[in-house]
């Protein structure tokens, strides 16, 4: 008889989790408005966009990207924010730079083409720490369309309109209320990559591990208890699998082995704590079910190159 698994915390969602770890933030750069022929050329933005329209019609051309995107009201795309990309009322329109427009605004809005507001659309973007950029950045396709028949795509549009409102309403509290709307607008995002049908064609990593139901009841045994010396007879039991078949599964849908995904999220708790608490180091080894201070700063150093202290020190001075 296989003996049973071992007891552990109460499990936490990996996605919730995550999301604390990587300092995920959704924030709103600027609306559009627009009307008749218009088209306005935008630098890569540096980080993940997301691009919804309230309003009318935009067309979004991604440098790379082979085909123009055709945006409806309620529809939202997020894309890699790596390449130079543009919005139009039609592909044909030759694009002016935008960057002229947003340094002579005086509110949240911009104006495109001619008088009125025939297309409205709002603009925002996905800040990441150092981790979140590890995992989410390469985890994402470069382009997805959310359409607005989808579950998640009303919802999204509603936060972003109302963020926007937040914003420009200068009520007291608008500030909070506007970071708090913008995060559950990332969460909503992400909610989409993991229900969507195409869920196994994204890249090998966290979010396609998260989407891939069969490997999840081992994840949530390394998120609830990563200090235990997880076996992969352990894991691929919790997964109702052999171990050959969930080895193999796990590293095509995580792009790493299982024992490889737990060193790893290992080191990147022992970088939060570092980085928020006054933890000593020695507790941080215990608490991830190191054997010594030595062997959590040697295994640190191979995967950060900085030692435990000296990277609390960098991490806090930048």
């Amino acid at each position: 008889m296989s003996a049973p698994l071992p007891a552990a915390a109460p499990l936490r969602d990996p996605f919730t989790e995550t999301l604390e770890l990587t300092g995920a933030r959704c924030a709103l750069s600027c609306g559009l408005t627009a009307a008749g022929d218009w088209a306005l050329a935008f630098p890569a933005p540096g980080r993940l966009k997301v691009q919804a329209v309230l309003q009318g019609v935009v067309w979004l051309v991604i440098e790379g990207v082979e085909r123009p995107v055709r945006l409806e009201a309620g529809d939202i795309a997020v894309f890699a924010g790596d390449r130079r990309y543009t919005l139009a009322s039609d592909p044909a329109v030759p694009p002016v730079d935008v960057l002229p427009l947003l340094r002579a605004r005086t509110g949240t809005f911009v104006h495109a083409g001619d008088e009125g507001e025939d297309t409205v659309t709002i603009g925002g973007h996905i800040d990441l720490n150092a981790a979140g950029r590890d995992l989410l950045l390469s985890a994402f396709p470069p382009l997805m369309h959310v359409g607005a028949a989808t579950a998640e795509a009303p919802a999204a549009c509603w936060l972003m309109d109302q963020t926007l409102r937040e914003i420009r309403s200068g009520a007291p509290g608008a500030a909070f209320a506007a970071e708090r709307l913008a995060q559950l607008l990332l969460v909503q995002v992400l909610r989409v990559f993991l229900t969507g049908a195409d869920a196994g064609a994204y890249p090998a990593g966290w979010l396609r591990a998260l989407a891939d139901e069969r490997i999840a009841p081992a994840l949530r045994l390394m998120h609830g208890d990563p200090a235990h010396a997880w076996t992969l007879t352990e894991l691929a039991r919790a997964a109702a699998m052999s171990r050959t078949t969930f080895a193999q599964r796990f590293k095509e849908t995580a792009g790493v082995p299982p024992l490889a995904y737990l060193r790893a999220w290992r080191i990147r708790l022992a970088q939060h704590a570092l980085w928020q608490e006054d933890t000593s180091v020695s507790a941080i080894a215990a608490s991830l079910g190191y054997r010594s201070e030595s062997a959590f700063s040697n295994a640190f150093k191979r995967t950060t190159g900085l030692a435990p202290r000296r990277y609390r020190e960098a991490v806090r001075a930048d």
